[in-house]
Parts: structure tokens; sequence; C-alpha cells
């Protein structure tokens, strides 16, 4: 009698909402907090995705990875906590919210609790800047807020859909008033032990977003230029010929700089030349940053062109003549060092000028004087930009703030490569761009920006009497007023009404770097100084999964915060996924417009389908995916349905699980499986997953192909010990197969699983070698050559273009000795698959199958 929990016609469609109503129901997935100890626990550090925007296949291939692991250490007996973050507080945010309520952010501006923005659910897109209503920032947030809730409701919709087993009750965003409380005290602990500091210094800055870049948000992107070949004047009047591709910064410059062991320029170091067209004497000066073999030798240092300019002015203590302004246009008001006439009048022609036209005026202010000494020459070079950004960077003077990372602290800089060695690297190979990013650093973390949807930096200024701020004696919030918005709230000690008035104080307008929050993913999970008894259980965390590409900032910023709070690295484990790329081998990205989101695959193909996509790949593994024909996706989906069709045909047999398994070849299945179970262990131990369903995947289709068809008719047969052996090694097969595919196709495992067991098999124990004792002794040997002497008999009727179904009246079995001799103990089921009237065995050095003769001529 079938069960009648086991559908008419198995299918994948509908199960994704089903079980994960179930799940949601019944707690499946829940941390059990109560009964947690530390030793049990199995805690996840999961990326916050963006909640802006949309979902893309490479969020479904690395959050797939993790979930696969979440799912094993559950089935292993661990309390798993695995919680989801929303990292909601960014520029792409800021941009809409602008747009779709018709507003824009004065941080100066009071907050009003009764604020209505003039426009709701509209886009907004035609509102010019001009007309956008200013609000202050708590209510600029206030509403950012309101719009990603949206956003995050659609990303947990997909999340459920594909079937991440995350803990939804764990739940924390990046902008909430506990990520304010958790960011500001980490911040105001770095200032309290001098981790945290103010400095007016060059700063990367990029005029469209119109705010700072720390070092960890640059790209270098290949841009077409131009290289100028110039004369500088010497006092004898010679001439040092240099080349720049940024002839635009000669007003800037402050020296001419070569290599110490240059004989060209040797005899000039401590001599001073005039810059061309501006006539401003500067020194020659020797640094083994300076290139030989670049250009003519000798370059100019402008403040500042570039980073290397940057370390120039600061090792050699040179003045600062900055021109270009926080818009990326150049400065009004001349440098002081430019004081003759010609000079001035030469300036006044590129004031508020674009950097590009200002470029332009003075070739051609270089051609009237006779310092340009050839055409340009055009070159292709590197240029830094925003990751975010579109227009080159600039170096601007900011007064920003800074967290010591280990660039300027060699004592700080051996504790984080040490924390890299105690993190076990999945795939090892990843500790390398960590340890070769802390080794470059060349500079403190830049954490303040100038934005507003972001945690405020809890900081005020005390005014002197002529109301000029005191930037050196900062009034840095105690915790009891923390989370606290300075530019809303007035400094402790003084009242709203002192604000901005002499003698008073102003508030800290500029927010935190988001990776100054997410750093302390952690943290703002695990409740620290919130919930100490959870924080005690999770952390340090036993895995922090993510992309390779941001190992430069979120997970060295995360291991920079725990060392300097804590002491310790935040986790044990770090898993690193590769990339999506396309047909082309291009990575996806939404610049590119390569980008593929996955709805529709979720929706055509199932997610079991396209979480095998994503478990197939390895770690750290860049994984081509063609939307047009998506392979590994059907390949997934034929296994999934092929797991549905398999159990419904096994739970079909009449007979316990438990029976004895005597018969040779039962007892050699369940022995090659306890083998697939030591090894998708040890792989999935090993943060190998795709090995583990590589070694879990090959048994099965075996099992289907070969063993089932092998004992499908003494399975069928009437009640008898080698009956009851069948089906008890097949259910067996059965329960342990569907647990090893669970963490991978998690919707087909669990609705086969419920046909024939309670309870869930996403807390069901992992299956282990000792549940296949029957299998004890007997060798892998047997199931494969009883598959491979299947194979030929297939093949001999395929051959006589004959129906499997055809009966046989007589065929050999021939090989070596031993081989014949396990094959005889599984003669009576490759007779009845054959349909074989008379099966006989034969020696012979390889094996075969010969002699058939089929019962009819065909």
């Amino acid at each position: 009698m079938t069960d009648a929990r086991i559908p008419e016609k198995p299918a994948l469609e509908g199960l994704e909402a089903k079980w994960g109503g179930v799940w949601e129901t019944q707690g499946t997935y829940r941390f059990d907090r109560e009964h947690a100890t530390r030793e049990c626990i199995y805690s996840i550090d999961t990326p916050p995705p963006t909640a802006s925007g949309s979902l893309h296949i490479g969020h479904v291939f690395s959050y797939t990875h993790t979930d696969v692991v979440a799912r094993f250490q559950r089935m292993r007996g661990k309390d798993v906590f695995y919680p989801m973050g929303w990292d909601d507080n960014g520029l792409p945010t800021e941009r809409r919210v602008q747009n779709y309520y018709g507003v824009r952010c004065d941080p100066t501006l009071p907050y009003d609790a009764d604020f209505t923005p003039p426009f709701e659910g509209g886009e907004g897109k035609s509102t010019k800047a001009a007309d956008q209503v200013p609000i202050s920032r708590r209510n600029f947030i206030e509403l950012c807020e309101r719009l990603t809730v949206e956003d995050e409701q659609q990303f947990e919709a997909l999340w459920r859909t594909l079937g991440l087993s995350v803990d939804w009750t764990q739940t924390y965003r990046t902008i909430g008033d506990e990520a304010l409380f958790t960011s500001q005290l980490a911040f105001v602990r770095n200032v309290e032990r001098g981790e945290a500091y103010q400095a007016l210094a060059p700063t990367l800055w990029d005029v469209t977003f119109r705010t700072a870049v720390a070092q960890a948000e640059l790209e270098d992107r290949e841009q077409p230029g131009h290289y100028h070949r110039v004369s500088f004047h010497r006092p004898d009047g010679g001439i040092i010929e240099i080349e720049t591709s940024r002839p635009e910064l000669i007003p800037a410059c402050v020296a001419l700089v070569a290599h110490p062991d240059d004989e060209r320029y040797q005899p000039l170091f401590g001599s001073t030349v005039t810059t061309p067209v501006f006539g401003v004497e500067v020194p020659v000066l020797a640094h083994h940053l300076a290139q030989k073999d670049k250009g003519t030798g000798i370059a100019m240092i402008c403040t500042f062109g570039d980073v290397t300019d940057v370390v120039w002015w600061r090792e050699l203590n040179l003045p600062n003549r900055a021109i270009v302004g926080f818009d990326g246009r150049i400065l009004a008001e001349a440098p002081e060092a430019i004081t003759t006439e010609a000079g001035l009048a030469a300036y006044a022609q590129l004031a508020g000028k674009t950097a590009f036209s200002a470029k332009q005026a003075v070739v051609d202010l270089l051609r009237e004087s006779g310092d340009l000494l050839a055409d340009p020459k055009a070159i292709t070079h590197p240029v830094k930009f925003f990751e975010k950004g579109d227009r080159p960077l600039e170096i601007v003077s900011t007064r920003q703030w800074y967290i010591r990372n280990g660039a300027r602290d060699a004592e700080l800089k051996s504790r984080l490569l040490a924390i890299g060695k105690e993190i076990d690297w999945h795939p090892d190979f990843m500790r390398v761009r960590y340890e070769n990013w802390v080794g470059g650093l060349s500079g403190d973390w830049l954490v303040s920006r100038q934005r507003f949807f972001g945690v405020p930096i809890p900081v005020w200024y005390p005014l002197d009497g002529e109301g000029s701020p005191v930037f050196d004696e900062p009034i840095v919030a105690n915790r009891e007023l923390l989370p606290v918005d300075p530019s809303s709230t007035a400094a402790p000690g003084y009242d709203e009404a002192q604000r901005g008035e002499p003698n008073g104080f102003i508030g800290e307008l500029d927010v935190m770097d988001t990776w100054a929050t997410s750093s302390l993913t952690p943290q703002l999970a695990g409740g620290w100084e919130r919930d100490p008894e959870l924080f005690d259980l999770v952390f340090p965390y036993s895995l922090r999964p993510q992309g390779q590409d941001i190992i430069r900032t979120w997970l060295f910023s995360t291991a920079l915060r725990a060392q300097l709070e804590h002491g310790t690295s935040p986790w044990g484990n770090a898993a690193i996924s590769g990339f999506i790329v396309d047909p082309d081998r291009k990575k996806m990205s939404k610049s590119k417009g390569n980008v593929v989101t996955p709805a529709g695959l979720l929706e055509q193909h199932g997610s079991d389908a396209v979480r095998y996509w994503a478990a197939s790949s390895r770690l750290g593994t860049d994984a081509a995916f063609d939307p047009q024909n998506p392979t590994q996706v059907k390949i997934g989906r034929r296994l999934a349905i092929k797991v549905l069709n398999a159990a419904k045909f096994i739970l079909g047999f009449q007979g316990a699980a438990d029976a004895p398994v005597t018969e040779a070849l039962d007892r050699s299945t369940l022995a090659t499986l306890a083998t697939v179970v030591d090894q998708a262990t040890r792989a999935l131990e090993s943060y190998d997953h795709a090995r583990a369903l590589e070694v879990s995947e090959t048994f099965f289709w075996t099992f289907c192909d070969d063993y089932l068809e092998l004992v499908k008719e003494r399975a069928y047969g009437e009640a008898s010990p080698a009956q009851a052996s069948a089906v008890a090694a097949l259910k067996t097969a059965l329960t342990v197969l569907l647990r090893l595919f669970a963490p991978v196709i998690p919707f087909a495992a669990e609705e086969a699983w419920s046909w024939s067991t309670d309870g869930s098999v996403h807390v069901a124990a992992w299956p282990t070698a000792d549940e296949l004792a029957a299998g004890a002794g007997a060798g892998p040997e047997l199931l494969e050559l009883a598959g491979l002497a299947l194979t030929g008999i297939r093949g001999a009727k395929t051959n006589a273009k004959a129906s499997q179904k055809t009966p046989v009246s007589r065929a050999v079995v021939a090989g070596p000795a031993d081989t014949i001799r396990l094959l005889a103990t599984a003669a009576d089921d490759l007779r009845a698959v054959g349909r074989i009237a008379e099966l006989s065995f034969a020696e012979a050095e390889t094996l075969e199958v010969r002699d058939v003769e089929l019962d009819a001529p065909q």
C-alpha cells in the first residue's frame, strides 16, 4: 500500500511556498538561545546586502554557499546563529530619497517632528535640486528608512524563496537605533583610547559626490591622457625638462624631485628652479620614490596631483599650495607663492575652470611662453576613481576623522597580520590578499564622510569668543547620550540657543563611512553592549562568509575593529566566494550592464536548481553564467526531480528499513554509500561544498541507474529474506541520500523526507557511516562491477536494436577470476534485470558480456 502522503505526480513547483511557510511556523531555523551553550554554537557573521536597487545572481551564488554551511552545521547538532542584516545607509539611498520625496538634506536645520514631504509615492524625477525642500538630517534619515523598508521586504521574500535557513528573528539594520548606538559607542571608545583622531590633511576627494574617499574605496581605471614636456628655468639660464600628465597643476608646484642615485641631477640637489608661466621659485630635491627611467627622470611635486605627491609632500616637509576646490574647479584665489604680475594674470585665466579646461588653458600658456618643448604625447595610464564614481578623484586639504589601522603603527600592523594567520581561510590562498593589503597600507583609515544618510559622528566643537571652532578640543558624547545626532542635539553643558554663537558650540556634520558601521556586524548582530549574554554566546563567530573583492574593506575593517575593541579575531573561519562572470569571462556588474537578476531564474527553474548551480562551484573560484543557456541550473533541476521520483519509487516497496541486509549486492551498496558519507562529511568540514555535492551526486546516479535497476525485481518479489534485504538497503540509502542533499536542494529533500518521516530533514542528524553498518565488511567493488555488467547487457540489446524488455535466452559474463566470483553473488539480480533465462560466467582478461542470444530474432 502506498503512503497517502506521497503525491501521484511529484513536482518541484510550489515547494518553496509550501515548505517556506512550514519552516517559519515551526521555527525550524530558530536559534535556540535558551538551551544554547558556547560549545554547541555555530555563529555566522552574515553579509548584510545593500538594501537599495535589486539583488543579482552573484548574491544568490555566495549566499547559497553560506546556507549550505549553516544547514550542514545544524544537522551536525550545532545551534546555528544565522542572522540577516540590511546595509541600508549609503549614497544610492540618498539620491532616491531626494527624487522620491522632493527633499534635500541640510544638517544645519533643526528636526521637525511634524514634517510631511511634498511628494508621497511619486518619482519626483522632474524636481530640480533648487526646488527640493531642505530638511534636517534626522528628518532626512527618517525618509531614507521609510523608503528602504520596501526594498528590504522584497529582498527577504527572495531570500525565503531561495531557501536561506536564516533566523528571521535575528535581523538588524545598519542605520537603526541599535546600529547607531553600536557604531557611535565603538567610535567613542576609539577616541578614548587614542585610536580615532581628527586631522587637516590631503584627502582623496570625489567631486561628484562631494565627499572624502578612503584608500579601500579606490580603483584604478585606464584613461587616455597626454604627456607634456615642459621646461623649468635654472638660475644660470639653463633649463630642466620634466614630463607631466597634469600641467594644470604647475601653479601648485612646490618642488622638483629625482632619485638620489641619479647622476644627471645630483649636482642640482639643493638648488632652485623657477616654474614656467607662474614664476615661482621651487627647490630641486632627492627622494627614493622618484623613478630614473620614467619620463626625464625628474618630476614635479604638486599639492596634490596623486598619492605619491602626498608622500613626497609629507616626507620632504613641503608647503601646501592646493588650487583645486571641493567642486573640482580651480580656486579663485591664487597661492601666495605666485607674486609676479604675469603669474597672477596667468592664474586668473584658470580660476573657476574645471581641471580639464584648466589643463588646456595652461598648455596654451606654455606654448605662448615657449616652455612647451614638444607636442603632447598621447598615453593611456591608470587614474584613481572612487569605486562608485565616474570622474577622476582630486586631492584636497580637509579636516577629517581617522581610525588608526596599522599604517603608521608597526605594533598594530603586526597584531593584524597575526589575526590573518589565526583565521582559517577557505580557500587558503585568500589569506595572501589580506596580508598584502595590511602590508601595503599607506595611511590611517579615513572614516568621516560628507554625506547625510549615515551614522552621525558623535562630536561637537566649542566656539571661541569670535565664533570660530576650536577643533583641537572636541566634545565627545558619553555613552548615556547615545545614539545622538549632534546636528539636532545640543552639546553636553550647552543649550540649543548657543548653537553657532560665540562661546557656544557647533555639531559635527559629517557621518561615518558605511564601512565604519559594517565593520561592526559581529557586534551589531550579537548585541554587543546591549545584550551581553547573547554576545558572549556568539562572539568570536565561527564563520565570516563574503566575496573576494571586499577582503580589503569589510574583512579587514572588521578584523581591525575587533582587535581594537576586543583584542581578538572576530571569527575562526573566513569563506571567500568567487565572482560570477558572463560567458566572456567578464565580471558581472551593474556598471557593465551584464548583471542577471535571479527572480526569473528561480521562477522558471526552481530554487533547488539555482542552488545546485551555486553549490557546484568551489569557494574562491569564479563561475561563468550564461542566462541564455544555464546548463548547471538545468542539471540541478533534473537532479531534484530525480530525487523526488526515486523517493516515490523506493517508498512504494513493501518492507522495513531496519530489516536485516543479507545480500552481497545490497551490502556492497551500503558500504559504498558509507564511503560517500565519509568523503562528503570531510569535504563539508573543510568548506568544500562542491566536492561534497560531487561525490553525493555521483553515487546517487549510480544508485538510480544501476543498483535500483538491479534490485527492483527482487524488491517487488514475494516476501523473503532477499526481498527484505533489498528494501531495507533501498530505504536506508534513501534516508541517507536525502540528508546528504538537504543542504543543497532543501525543498526537494524536505518534500521527499516528509513522505515517510515525521519532522524536518533539516534538523535530522547528519548521516554517519555507522548507520550503514549493514554493509560493514563488504567492499564497493561488487556494486561497480554489477553496474558494468548491467551496462554490457543493455549495450548488447541496444546494438541488436531491441527493447531493454526483450527476453534473453542466454548470455555470458566473462572476466578475471576474482571479478567473476564477486559477480556470481549478484547473479540472480543480473538475470532478473536483463530478463536472462540462462546466465553463465567465464574467465577472461577483461570484464565483458558476450554470447547474448535474444529470444526472438529482431
